[in-house]
């Protein structure tokens, strides 16, 4: 074990909504102009939400840091990780102590920030309260008696109120409270079907960021919150030891507006066991690009650029030729939906895809299956063997006429279960999104997939 020194901070709410995702902009974008090196993470599985962070944070490390799919060692070692910042803070997901399944505070924020040691700062929103507020803060801090909350920051609170908020609080309470953000409508982040949108696509996200900042930089007492941060403990972690495989395989990864749901770690981990990523675009190259033995599809918008996809029929050809020669492939959520013989757009038409999985990807009015499950693999298969299991995690509105059948999925601690994912001894193509970084033993069966492709494609040799 090894240990380090990290200030650190988790910025939590009673429930989605409150404004965690503002006020934790607002602060990482503040500290960034003071000139400070920060890091940032986000508690769970959404991939968006780190997206907004990167873009407040710039060159800093932003990553996920999730109790179901990973485990305590994980997520201590990739927050050590960051120890190279001055300051790191995480955004809780959902309420502070919502858990799985909705009756469990396992892998919340509560027990993120109980496993890491890491102070934690509840957000209010404040609109339409006001002695209520003492009351929310005193039942949080007293369900549970680790409960790790040292303050309060209210958002969408009417300057004029707030003096008389903050000393209630205090004095009822007995927490700190680091200010306030007013209402600020012009400065929102706009919704879309799969929650917030992605930050390359928010208009003027910089103007509004630097907005948020400069408000922070008057009605936050940053101060007292990078205080707050330094009285974290020390950081106790397990370093990842981990033996490369023995080559150099070379992974296509699709990225751009339709392809861009990745974790971060998970290609690091891969670059790690010492893959070359290869980053191409389905929307404007014409093929998958050369010489690579395998190919990672990951999740985004393909429904919103299904028009674009379908047009570019010479990549659709050369992702399908790819994969019937037997290349190891990673097709998630959107890249699973890219396969199918047509995929709807947000107006139901439809337009032609990949053609492997011989069924129609189609729009549905709600979330299916929504959440956390835990996979046990019916056969063999390019990430496990036959009774093998990890975790994931599905989020989606669209649909598709065959979701396949080479795993069972069970949703945790309740009596749900379903089958998913079209597998081969080279193919994971389903709607469950792996985290890699929980479970490097699928990774590095992955990357040995894909090196002796490379021997059956007479382009082995030797490291």
């Amino acid at each position: 074990m090894e240990t380090v020194n990290l200030p650190r901070l988790l910025l939590a709410a009673p429930a989605s909504g409150s404004g965690k995702t503002t006020v934790s902009c607002a602060i990482l974008r503040a500290l960034v102009k003071r000139g400070m090196r920060v890091a940032s993470f986000k508690s769970g599985p959404d991939y968006i939400d780190p997206m907004f962070h990167r873009s407040a944070v710039g060159a800093a490390y932003s990553s996920n840091l999730d109790l179901y799919l990973g485990d305590r060692e994980t997520v201590c070692r990739l927050l050590a990780d960051a120890s190279k910042t001055e300051l790191a803070v995480i955004e809780g997901a959902m309420g502070l102590y919502d858990g799985l399944a909705g009756k469990s505070i396992e892998a919340s924020a509560y027990d993120l920030a109980r496993v890491t040691k890491t102070p934690t700062i509840l957000v209010i929103n404040g609109r339409g309260m006001a002695a209520s507020i003492a009351a929310m803060v005193n039942g949080f801090k007293s369900f549970r008696s680790d409960s790790g909350i040292i303050g309060v920051i209210l958002n969408q609170l009417s300057p004029s109120i707030y003096p008389e908020v903050q000393e209630l609080i205090e004095r009822e309470c007995a927490v700190d409270v680091f200010g306030y953000l007013p209402p600020m409508p012009d400065c929102g982040f706009e919704s879309r079907h799969l929650g917030l949108v992605t930050a390359r696509e928010i208009s003027r996200l910089r103007e509004k960021l630097d907005r948020l900042a400069e408000q922070a930089e008057q009605t936050i007492d940053l101060d007292r919150l990078i205080s707050a941060a330094q009285s974290a403990s020390t950081l106790i972690y397990q370093p990842l030891a981990i033996e490369p495989v023995e080559g150099t395989p070379r992974i296509a990864v699709a990225h751009d507006a339709a392809f861009s749901f990745y974790y971060a770690d998970s290609l690091a981990l891969l670059q790690l066991l010492g893959a070359e990523l290869v980053w191409f675009s389905p929307l404007a190259d014409r093929s998958i690009p050369f010489d690579c033995d395998g190919l990672l599809l990951g999740g985004g918008y393909p429904e919103l650029h299904a028009w674009r996809l379908a047009r570019n029929r010479s990549m659709q050809e050369s992702v399908r030729k790819a994969i019937e020669s037997g290349m190891p492939t990673i097709a998630e959520c959107g890249g699973f939906l890219y396969l199918h013989r047509t995929l709807e757009d947000r107006r139901r038409i439809p337009h032609r895809m990949v053609g492997l999985i011989q069924a129609a990807g189609y729009k549905t009015d709600q979330l299916s299956r929504f959440g956390y499950v835990e996979l046990t693999a019916k056969q063999d298969n390019l990430l496990c063997p036959r009774g093998g299991t990890f975790r994931a995690h599905e989020f989606h509105y669209w649909e598709s006429g065959d979701c396949g059948d080479g795993f069972s999925a069970q949703k945790p601690m309740r009596d749900v279960h379903w089958d998913c994912v079209h597998t081969t001894e080279r193919l994971y193509a389903g709607f469950p999104h792996l985290y890699l970084a929980g479970d490097p033993p699928a990774a590095r069966r992955f990357l040995n997939a894909a090196l002796e492709y490379r021997k059956e494609q007479g382009r082995w040799t030797e490291a």
